[in-house]
């Protein structure tokens, strides 16, 4: 029960109300309300949801659990989880139940993202004339047309780069064995925005995707018919992140009239994007994922909460790329691992969408688990943009005030209390550049002249060029074009607008031709002897300067479109003119290069370049237009406009309101619609794809793609009680600090590798061996995919191998053939570890793995908190030595068998008793830190607890 008043007010059943107070963060306040909403007495308690309320003096002591509006995957991480749903529905029916009760319990997105390999290259715009100058290339060639007849678009008029070579006009089609009926949608000539065919890289691409990944894709197809409360977005729609942050986000879920915040877990540390969008979502492991997928929520310590109150101005020449690495600088400084951060604070509305979800994304970066923005109204106002319609927002806003989870901008309003604050001052925040000879080397705008003055004085090295005093105000005349120009030390020769890795936020592109535009309709010009140009880092860029009206602007300052690809900051710059070179020489004028690239080593733009300076697009242009790095520019003009008058940067610099408004308006909407199309409009290759319609998917023997795990091979109506391990050996004796890298199967299939040995007996050739991300469906190749890291260091072999010794024989073995001997003579093993066991990322093969080589227990000094859990959700007991003790001191050699008895009634962090095969007996600690965790245990684990529900 909520209500608007100034307190909200929360009724549990039978119980007494409690009050919500303002100061409790935002964040905490979605906990705190998925567990009131999810409150059953078993899986969430009425005491989690007064521990989250109560979390000033609770924080970093309870365990609290969270159940997610919804869960977002990736193929790699989701095919073994659909394929876990499609083996429980053949157990349940085995055991007597109906499979077709057995769906996904929470709202599940599946985004097939990670198939596509690159297997040809050479794009169209490489293939298309230069319009840098050189011979002309041939055109396109042109590929095999489809049954139907092509839809012949508009010819291409051409111009003085394309000359009408582009290909547009003719529809270009791939053949092959997916290619009947298949739509081509065209795309933009960069040259000059009419359509073109796809190039015949994509669709050749797309083809081999479509065809080593058939079966995954079937798999996924038939997943999507028969299962409810699952999407699946096929392959060629985006990437999971962008789709989710684009398409699948609610920011307010609407279920039957039921209002309630959206919230998301995800298989991918970059699911903090969306908290950007005032949507709290992080990343989990692929067992914690399932268990969401099947009803049960994710357990955290309830995590301070560090504020990052956000104060002052942006400087009006600071770019979004200069406030982002600034605020994670700070945060990186602020040790915030394993903390929530919040904003909060005058300046947080001065951050776009955009900035805000760049923000969130790098969490990693700076270690918290999410970076949290409220919903706000600039939050509002970009969903607007994004497509909701006016009568949602308007519910989305009154419900999100009501509850309280709405950030106000009124000063009035009263800020939550933190654990602790971190203060950015965006007036703090300047805009730089790097050089004259390394990236590494950082300058302030607004010292720029002095230090470019001070590298003229400096002794030749990392930043000097030893200039005489005498000559560093040395003037060359030149002639060029039938005009004369004078070049002295730090001119501008080279200016290269470059959207590449370190530019790809829209708004500083932006930036560049709003400020073009400005400086044109001033008056202002850019010298015909520097040598100017525009690179986009992909169409959608060209796209969008051409739909905000700014792209004739920067062609008319000489920024006009070369292509697409790597160009200037790798020297593959056109010469300049000989003229400018033989002046520059003469005068042994120190030259400057500034573009908005990667790379500035001395003489890498060209050979009369010495010194190079990387900036972000806009200062780029303005560089260009003043002709010289040797300009203060609050208080020395760019040049003078049509009436004479003195301009200045400032004048000419676009606000960041002006970049937001076009960005919403020109950039957003257009992507949302476009994604927005493509989701409705589907993917031909997608659409005629045949699956099976059947409750059961049909699992083929012969297939090493998918495959029916042996999960459920023992599930009956009632679980046993815990069983003793008797006679152990143990598998393997690993140290301190083993990864999650270490145990779970990743990147490529070795040719010597167990998982090789398998695929070859089936036919396959090495370059059929496809990675384990592409096989995680298949439990025969990730079983011996595990613990087959080349760095695993097992203590029986005494050298960095994925080997093992087979104690019945004496043999050295890959662990996994050792594992099958012992399963065969029925064994069980166990694992001795150190300390730190599990450690990196959550992967969900780092406990199936170990479970499906037999592995009963795990006994280790201590453990990765995330991984002693999934251990639990998939059936293994974490052990854990008493405080000083481990196998040294306890006088283990782990060559001993090993026995431990569990009492029929367990309890957390009760004592276990072990027995040695040469008479030791000591004890250790069962970590099952909740009744809970231990339902989960007896049960055999996560997958077997919820398939029995079905029974």
């Amino acid at each position: 029960l909520v209500s608007p008043s100034s307190t909200a007010r929360v009724t549990f059943m039978g119980s007494v109300p409690c009050f919500i107070p303002d100061t409790l963060p935002y964040s905490i306040r979605v906990l705190f309300e998925s567990s009131v909403r999810n409150c059953d007495g078993f899986l969430v308690k009425e005491t989690d949801a007064m521990n989250i309320l109560d979390w000033k003096t609770k924080q970093n002591h309870v365990e609290v659990p969270f159940c997610p509006a919804r869960v977002v995957l990736q193929d790699f991480t989701g095919i073994p989880a659909m394929v876990d749903f499609a083996a429980m529905r053949e157990a349940v029916r085995n055991a007597g139940g109906d499979p077709v009760k057995v769906n996904p319990a929470c709202p599940t997105d599946l985004t097939v993202d990670h198939s596509l390999q690159i297997d040809f290259s050479k794009c169209a715009i490489q293939n298309a004339p230069n319009p840098g100058g050189g011979e002309a290339q041939k055109p396109l060639a042109k590929l095999s047309p489809l049954k139907a007849p092509p839809r012949k678009l508009p010819p291409c008029r051409g111009h003085s780069g394309c000359r009408g070579s582009c290909g547009a006009g003719e529809s270009g089609r791939s053949s092959g064995p997916f290619s009947a009926q298949i739509e081509n949608t065209p795309i933009l000539c960069p040259f000059h925005l009419q359509p073109v065919p796809e190039p015949e890289t994509v669709l050749k691409n797309q083809e081999m995707e479509f065809g080593r990944n058939r079966e995954r894709l079937q798999f996924f197809k038939w997943s999507s018919k028969v299962f409810e409360n699952i999407s699946i977005i096929p392959p060629e729609t985006g990437m999971a992140h962008q789709v989710n942050l684009e398409y699948l986000s609610r920011v307010v879920f609407d279920v039957k009239d039921f209002l309630h915040p959206d919230s998301v877990v995800g298989t991918d540390s970059h699911t903090t994007m969306v908290n950007g969008l005032g949507i709290l979502g992080w990343g989990v492991g692929g067992i914690e994922t399932e268990a969401v997928m099947l009803g049960m929520p994710v357990t955290l310590t309830l995590p301070e909460v560090v504020g990052c109150e956000l104060t002052g101005t942006v400087s009006p020449f600071a770019t979004s790329i200069d406030i982002v690495l600034s605020i994670t600088k700070h945060l990186r400084q602020a040790d915030v691992a394993g903390k929530f951060v919040e904003f909060f604070g005058s300046g947080v509305s001065q951050l776009s969408v955009a900035d805000r979800t760049t923000i969130a994304n790098m969490c990693p970066e700076y270690g918290a688990i999410l970076s949290f923005f409220p919903v706000d109204n600039v939050t509002l106002k970009h969903l607007k943009y994004a497509g909701f319609d006016k009568a949602k927002l308007e519910v989305m806003e009154a419900y999100l005030k009501a509850v309280k989870l709405f950030r106000s901008d009124e000063s009035s309003s009263r800020e939550p209390e933190y654990s602790q604050v971190v203060q950015v001052s965006l007036s703090s925040i300047i805009p730089y550049v790097s050089g004259p000879k390394r990236s590494q080397d950082r300058v302030a705008v607004n010292n720029m002249k002095s230090d470019f003055q001070a590298c003229l004085n400096e002794k030749s090295g990392v930043k000097g060029f030893q200039i005489a005093a005498e000559k560093q105000n040395d003037i060359v005349p030149v002639q060029y074009e039938g005009n004369e120009y004078k070049l002295s030390h730090g001119c501008v020769v080279i200016a290269a607008v470059i959207s590449c890795t370190n530019n790809c936020n829209p708004s500083v592109m932006l930036a560049a031709g709003l400020l073009a535009k400005k400086a044109v309709e001033a008056g202002l010009t850019v010298k015909p002897y520097i040598r100017t140009s525009l690179s986009p880092g992909s169409g959608m860029v060209t796209h969008y300067l051409s739909s905000s009206g700014v792209l004739p602007y920067l062609s008319k300052l000489g920024f006009e479109v070369v292509g697409y690809g790597c160009s200037t900051c790798v020297g593959n710059t056109a010469p300049l003119p000989e003229a400018i070179r033989n002046a520059i020489k003469q005068g042994d004028i120190i030259a400057c290069g500034v573009l908005s690239g990667t790379k500035n080593f001395e003489g890498r733009l060209c050979d009369c370049v010495r010194a190079n300076y990387l900036a972000s697009p806009p200062l780029v242009v303005a560089y260009a237009i003043a002709g010289t790095v040797r300009i203060d520019f609050d208080t020395e003009p760019l040049g003078t406009g049509f009436n004479g008058e003195s301009i200045y940067l400032r004048d000419i610099w676009p606000t960041r309101q002006e970049l937001h408004t076009v960005e919403e308006e020109c950039v957003i909407s257009s992507m949302f619609k476009e994604l927005k199309e493509k989701m409705e409009k589907g993917n031909k290759r997608w659409n005629l794809l045949e699956a099976p319609e059947s409750t059961l998917f049909p699992w083929d023997i012969k297939s090493t793609y998918i495959r029916c795990p042996s999960f459920f091979d023992k599930l009956a109506k009632e679980p046993v009680s815990p069983q003793p391990v008797e006679n152990a050996h143990v598998l393997l004796y690993l140290g301190d600090s083993v990864t999650t890298d270490h145990i779970s199967p990743a990147g490529s299939i070795a040719r010597s590798s167990a998982a090789a040995k398998y695929l070859t007996s089936k036919g396959l050739t090495p370059r059929e061996f496809n990675s384990y991300g592409a096989r995680r469906g298949n439990d025969a190749v990730m079983t011996r995919g595990t613990f087959a890291n080349i760095k695993l260091l097992n203590k029986f072999i005494g050298k960095p191998a994925p080997k093992t010794i087979y104690f019945p024989s004496g043999q050295t073995l890959d662990v996994f053939e050792a594992a099958e001997l012992y399963q065969k003579a029925g064994i069980p093993v166990i694992i001795l570890a150190g300390k730190k066991y599990g450690l990196g990322s959550s992967r969900d093969w780092a406990a199936k793995g170990p479970f499906l080589l037999g592995v009963k227990a795990v006994l280790a000094e201590s453990y990765e908190k995330v991984h002693r859990s999934q251990l639990i959700g998939i059936g293994i007991a974490p052990l854990q030595f008493r405080p000083g003790e481990n196998p040294s001191t306890l006088g283990l050699t782990g060559r001993e068998q090993f026995s431990i008895f569990f009492p029929p009634e367990l309890s957390p962090r009760m004592t276990v008793e072990v027995k040695t095969s040469t008479g030791k007996v000591f004890s250790v600690i069962a970590l099952f830190e909740n009744n809970m965790e231990i339902t989960l245990y007896k049960n055999g684990g996560s997958l077997n607890f919820v398939a029995r529900r079905f029974l």
